[in-house]
């Protein structure tokens, strides 16, 4: 089997971190389909009201407490002439393209609420399935490229750069390419085509590209057995609810900005270029990051994140309304300072926890805990949905028409203290991680089966 190309230092060639970035371009596209447009689109479009659609969202994600584990499980134990990971990859990207395409296209006018539901949860249901197949096996790739420190920093800072312009194009051109169509649910299927496609060709660019290290030797243990050993690596679980709760802050912010620009200020067209905005700040930010992280280590990165998105939110909660739409773009712009600073230092210290972890050990479980990964950012992303989705009914939120008092108010809760909350705890979860880059040479450098 072909290996990846290294440089005469050892570390990754600039072709093999591209052949593996590109993949998380398709992968963010659906993340930000997901975070910016499924609640809008279920609600505007589809024409389910606030509490179904949130609650579809929900468990369409549940789903996912099923497929993510079983998934990783899978992977782990798949032998090929491909490899452990890649026939996902290679296999999965056309079922994903047509589950994107048919979620997007929406059912007739005229159907029940509970038809609604019920397509909506089946739809979602297949859609995160087919996601589960492709991105659980891709993640795991991450700490079988390189066992480098610093060198799954540089990794990742390729990967995020991909998957910021896949966000930026998931932000940017949906409400252009649904402005191509006379009919809203037209242009909508043609935004589920048209991510759909890409999502698949990427996936295949690295399913193609990418080679894997053999694994013959080291076939995990019983179902229970692997995910009981992810459940007890306390390193693992701190940076696990510190990004679930890091999703869940973005998903609040990114998923109520439609309806702030609509309904604040009447504006729903300033929803593009503020998240235009962001994210190109955002993807400025990423290589600045990655040059901190290895001065200050990656946990100190990460938890700038989480104060320039609390300090972001909470202004456009208490000044966005006051001093306008400027204002709020401004901070859109600091907002992108911080999810720039997010990307990469997660996806670096992931792997260092489940390194030492096989260390100690001498089992490689890295689909098992992929599994749980994705799960769990599954999850911190459709609980923000869902409690989007109650808050707006709770406030009798009704598209489309003037917003009363609470319905204002509840929307301005939900773009500053709900995320500030939950980003708190994110930055929380993160203060507890104790493996840094001494830590981690010390365990290297030791006999295998020592502690961690």
């Amino acid at each position: 089997m072909n290996t990846n190309e290294t440089r005469a230092d050892g570390k990754l060639s600039v072709r093999t971190k591209m052949g593996f970035g590109v993949a998380d371009l398709g992968g963010n596209l659906f993340f930000t389909a997901m975070g910016f447009w499924s609640m809008n689109y279920l609600t505007d479009t589809v024409g389910l009201p606030a509490a179904l659609a949130g609650m579809a969202v929900m468990v369409g994600k549940f789903w996912d407490a099923v497929t993510d584990p079983i998934m990783g499980y899978l992977s782990d134990r798949t032998r090929s002439r491909l490899g452990r990971r890649r026939p996902y990859l290679i296999y999965g990207a056309v079922p994903l393209l047509l589950a994107m395409w048919l979620f997007f296209t929406a059912p007739p006018a005229g159907g029940s609420p509970a038809l609604l539901t019920a397509w909506a949860i089946a739809t979602l249901c297949l859609l995160n399935t087919a996601y589960t197949v492709v991105n659980i096996p891709y993640s795991s790739l991450t700490p079988e490229l390189t066992a480098d420190y610093n060198e799954r920093t540089s990794l990742n800072g390729y990967r995020f750069s991909f998957a910021v312009v896949g966000t930026i194009l998931g932000a940017a051109v949906v409400l252009p390419i649904v402005g191509l169509f006379p009919d809203r649910k037209a242009g909508f299927s043609m935004v589920g085509l048209v991510f759909g496609a890409v999502m698949a060709v990427t996936a295949l660019v690295t399913g193609f590209t990418v080679r894997e290290r053999p694994h013959d030797g080291d076939r995990p243990q019983g179902f229970f057995k692997t995910y009981g050993a992810v459940f007890s690596n306390k390193p693992y679980l701190f940076i696990l609810f510190a990004y679930a709760f890091n999703l869940m802050g973005i998903n609040f912010l990114s998923g109520i900005l439609v309806y702030y620009m609509k309904y604040m200020y009447d504006k729903e067209s300033l929803t593009t270029p503020a998240m235009v905005i962001l994210l190109v700040i955002a993807m400025a930010c990423i290589p600045v990051s990655v040059a901190v992280s290895k001065r200050i280590g990656k946990k100190k990165t990460y938890q700038i994140c989480f104060a320039v998105l609390i300090v972001a939110c909470m202004a456009i909660f208490f000044l966005g309304h006051v001093l306008g739409p400027v204002f709020t773009l401004s901070m859109m712009a600091l907002a992108g300072v911080g999810i720039g600073f997010g990307y990469v230092p997660p996806f670096a210290m992931v792997p260092d926890a489940i390194e030492l972890e096989a260390r100690r050990t001498g089992k490689r479980n890295e689909g098992a805990y992929y599994g749980i990964w994705t799960f769990m950012s599954k999850l911190g992303q459709s609980a923000a949905t869902a409690l989007m989705g109650f808050a707006l009914a709770i406030a009798h939120y009704a598209p489309d028409v003037s917003q009363g008092p609470g319905a204002l108010l509840a929307i301005r809760l939900l773009v500053g203290p709900i995320p500030a909350a939950a980003l708190l705890a994110a930055a929380l979860f993160t203060h507890f991680f104790p493996i840094d880059e001494k830590t981690y040479e010390a365990v290297m450098a030791g006999p295998a089966g020592g502690a961690a």
